[in-house]
């Protein structure tokens, strides 16, 4: 793999063609880079490719005979395929007719790289990243390994308070602790943990809902961008991935959606006619929040299947980790809207399960591009939380995360808790004692994700036969500073919510 330059030099970067296709005697060559995210990829011209570093795929090893016949033998080992590759050859319309390469080829590509752009502590990290952004790996470089609490060492309990001792004498908080009985150690699992399974092995897709986890990552045409450009109110919006508008779309150059019923069109004269038809200026449903221009709405899938359909047909457009599905009866989709004298504009959303047996709060969460880093993910993310308090119950995203959802949840997660820790007063000159299950309790986060970013934050000690919660200068001050950025905070005044018991309404 070639040297990524930081400046606004010509570097190269290894990728993977998956398509080609003929635009007027022009060829076009649809690549994937390498151990970058997928929103990068791309339609790259014949100059930009360096055919002198074509790597060929590879025969994958025949695995032995066992118990073979004597004189059998193993396969043959691995060796290159000895085919040749004419570029100039590949049939025209190549992504009309649904045609690829018959064998998908890594190859070096030259592009100008612009100045990286440096991440912003405790700030939004839901940044909209396209061709012409900076190139970011995509290995979990923003995780931190946690270790595992080795089985001779006690684990902390939920019931057991915890304490906050000072860290080289530079803490401000101390919380007493006691001795707790012992915790399952696959509890306090690392980042990993979190997001699939203990064995390493991701879980079971599951087969509900209207986004599902995505099992689809072999299918060529789903790896590739299908929809150029959408227009949304006064935005245009680059997708990011796949998402399954009909076929007859994908080849228009912009794709038209009202952003108040998110029904799409194919042409401006068809969205303006719509216009004059849509009575809409709010999504439907019922709307549960309204503090200053910021409004959320409750939309049932099963009263609003179009509505609810359209929209995850647009946040398809901008989450890998999610399959379409069109059963969306057994969600309920909350709507983050920004109001001005035209009307109410989404902003984001997220949705949940009306009955979850895995207590998730959330299956889906998107902030629109246009809207990222402005503190929106995170308003997002405590409206979830708000709801699950006033449900009387704990609540988690359904996994996997997506890596910019990870970030979200991550930072989210942290200055709550912190928040909570900071705020604790002590009694009679006693260091301030609390529980995982009473941070759990007070934030509704579910005590899980309470462990494992206290772990992350690298919080929790064992000291003189008791866990406590070290806060040093540095994490106190880092979070005073992030807390001064978090401008929009969910107001529960604001709310009018009243959770409903959906195992007594039948079929939802």
């Amino acid at each position: 793999m070639a040297e990524v330059a930081l400046a606004s030099a010509v570097s190269t970067a290894l990728a993977e063609i998956l398509s080609v296709k003929d635009i007027s005697g022009r060829k076009l060559f649809y690549v994937h880079y390498i151990d970058f995210n997928k929103r990068l990829d791309e339609w790259v011209t014949h100059e930009r490719l360096d055919l002198k570093k074509i790597q060929f795929p590879k025969k994958e090893a025949k695995t032995p005979t066992k118990n073979g016949l004597p004189g059998s033998r193993p396969g043959s080992p691995e060796r290159e395929v000895r085919k040749t590759l004419d570029l100039s050859l590949q049939p025209a319309s190549a992504q009309a007719s649904g045609k690829t390469l018959p064998i998908p080829v890594q190859i070096t590509l030259r592009f100008n790289l612009p100045k990286e752009r440096e991440a912003i502590p405790g700030g939004e990290p839901d940044q909209p990243l396209s061709s012409s952004s900076c190139l970011q790996p995509n290995h979990r470089s923003t995780k931190r390994k946690v270790e595992v609490v080795s089985p001779a060492t006690p684990v902390p309990s939920e019931t057991a308070p915890a304490s906050v001792f000072p860290q080289n004498g530079s803490a401000r908080r101390a919380v007493a602790a006691q001795p707790g009985r012992k915790r399952k150690s696959n509890c306090l699992g690392t980042d990993e943990d979190s997001q699939d399974s203990s064995d390493g092995i991701p879980s079971a897709p599951r087969m509900t809902g209207s986004l599902v986890s995505d099992r689809s990552h072999d299918d060529i045409v789903t790896r590739m961008k299908n929809i150029e450009c959408i227009e949304l109110g006064r935005h245009r919006l680059k997708p990011w991935y796949f998402s399954p508008y009909p076929q007859e779309l994908t080849t228009l150059p912009v794709l038209y959606l009202c952003e108040f019923c998110l029904k799409y069109g194919r042409s401006l004269k068809c969205l303006q006619r719509h216009l004059t038809k849509c009575d809409l200026r709010h999504p439907p449903g019922n709307e549960i929040y309204r503090k200053g221009t910021i409004s959320f709405f409750e939309i049932d899938g099963r009263k609003n299947k179009s509505y609810s359909q359209n929209l995850c047909l647009l946040a398809k457009c901008f989450l890998d980790h999610k399959t379409l599905y069109y059963d969306t009866d057994p969600f309920l989709f909350y709507v983050m809207t920004e109001y001005d004298c035209k009307g109410f504009h989404i902003v984001g959303y997220f949705s949940k399960e009306k009955e979850s047996t895995e207590d998730y709060n959330v299956a889906c969460i998107l902030t629109l591009p246009p809207y990222q880093r402005r503190g929106y993910g995170k308003l997002l993310i405590e409206f979830s939380y708000e709801l699950s308090k006033v449900e009387g119950k704990t609540g988690t995203p359904e996994k996997p995360l997506s890596d910019l959802g990870l970030l979200s949840y991550r930072s989210y997660w942290s200055q709550t808790i912190l928040e909570i820790l900071m705020g604790l007063k002590s009694e009679s000159g006693e260091r301030p004692q609390i529980t995982i299950n009473e941070i759990s309790e007070i934030t509704s986060i579910k005590k899980e994700d309470v462990i494992s970013t206290l772990q992350y934050l690298n919080l929790i000690n064992y000291y003189k036969g008791q866990y406590i919660l070290t806060l040093s200068e540095d994490i106190v001050d880092g979070h005073e500073r992030a807390m001064l950025k978090r401008l929009l905070r969910i107001d529960s005044k604001c709310l009018h919510f009243t959770p409903k018991d959906w195992s007594k309404r039948g079929k939802w």
